[in-house]
């Protein structure tokens, strides 16, 4: 073979395989391009579905990071920084992803600021990446609960005191029986304790239809100078013992609408409250106006006042500022949660001013009612 042969042949297997490389460069390019885009993390249509639900949902990917969650998730503050909290939620999160399994929780969450919620948490496994997370907020079933179990436990407690006083002073007219004086003593004892118990009972009865803050189906038109009369009256024994002048200053026409038996046991139990705690020979206020579309009832005395940081506190029911005197008296802690639960049901709101050792003002707060008494009756 000459040397020129030799050229040609080596210079066609050099085109040859150029040929081949240049084709399979350009296979490679078309085969990276066609390959299918990976499917995306979180599943089509998934952010509109998140969205209507109700409960917080989050999903999670395999690397704890949130990659999808729903406004309410944000506002009950189970999201910071793309992770999920807390820290219990989130290990069981990581149970559910090694097992499968569907989990649920109660779990408090503890903000930096602001109160204590709690969520019911459901937790399970959406796609081979992804867990989803439903959350429910259960904080105020879990504050009623709460009021529920701290009622019970205080009523438990209020009735042993009466109903024990009646025991023993049972048991003392019982060994008394030869001594007329003794007997006298002590039924007339029974006889305070009695009242006391009854009053306490009346008194959870009446809070306990007043619960959801509702207006009654009995409302009806009410005049406010009857109410302020009767509740004077209710208190004019214990006022007149004490010598304690109650003087009241009614604007003529006044009316309210609204249940009856309930604005007459808020307005009682102010004047009460006011008499009880009231010295001997002072004098309680009680004054009605109309002030804009509001009729507003105010009842002052010059009693021992309440201190500024007790405020916030003395509507919760069987609070007392001062226990030792509350036992004294006969108060059972409730008559300002009533008042407090009747404002609401009848659409107002109850203000309170005091200032230790110089007394204090409550004012009850309702929608002035226009409609004459007759026409409503007609």
């Amino acid at each position: 073979m000459d040397t020129s042969a030799g050229f040609v042949i080596a210079g066609a297997i050099g085109g040859v395989i150029g040929a081949m490389v240049t084709y399979l460069w350009l296979f490679s390019e078309r085969k990276q391009r066609t390959v299918e885009e990976p499917t995306p993390v979180v599943p089509p249509g998934a952010e509109l579905v998140l969205s209507v639900l109700s409960s917080s949902a989050v999903l999670i990917d395999s690397a704890d990071t949130v990659v999808q969650a729903s406004a309410p998730a944000f506002a009950v503050g189970l999201i910071a920084d793309d992770r999920l909290e807390p820290p219990e939620l989130m290990a069981l999160v990581r149970r559910v992803r090694r097992d499968g399994q569907v989990r649920e929780a109660e779990v408090a969450l503890q903000p930096k600021r602001g109160t204590t919620s709690y969520i019911h948490a459901r937790v399970a496994p959406l796609t081979s990446r992804l867990i989803l997370v439903l959350a429910d907020d259960r904080t105020r079933e879990h504050r009623v609960e709460s009021i529920r179990r701290d009622f019970v436990a205080n009523v438990s407690h209020e009735l042993k005191t009466p109903v024990g006083a009646l025991t023993l002073l049972a048991e003392a007219v019982g060994e008394a029986k030869d001594d007329p004086e003794a007997v006298a003593r002590f039924s007339s004892r029974m006889h305070v304790e009695a009242e006391r118990l009854t009053r306490l009972v009346q008194q959870i009865i009446d809070l306990s239809r007043l619960q959801n803050d509702t207006l009654s189906d009995e409302a009806a038109t009410v005049r406010v100078d009857d109410l302020v009369a009767e509740a004077c009256e209710h208190s004019a024994t214990e006022a007149e013992h004490k010598q304690i002048e109650i003087a009241t200053s009614v604007e003529p026409g006044l009316l309210v609408h609204g249940d009856r038996s309930e604005l007459h046991a808020a307005v009682s139990n102010l004047v009460e409250n006011a008499v009880t705690y009231s010295p001997d020979g002072s004098r309680v206020s009680v004054i009605a106006h109309r002030d804009d579309d509001d009729v507003r009832l105010t009842v002052t005395d010059n009693g021992i006042g309440i201190p500024n940081d007790e405020l916030d506190r003395i509507f919760e029911r069987f609070y007392r500022v001062d226990p030792a005197r509350a036992r004294t008296t006969g108060g059972t802690g409730l008559g300002l949660s009533i008042v407090k639960h009747v404002a609401a049901s009848n659409g107002g709101t109850v203000e309170v001013w005091s200032e230790p050792g110089l007394g204090s003002s409550f004012t009850l707060v309702l929608p002035a009612h226009q409609n004459d008494i007759d026409e409503e009756t007609a």
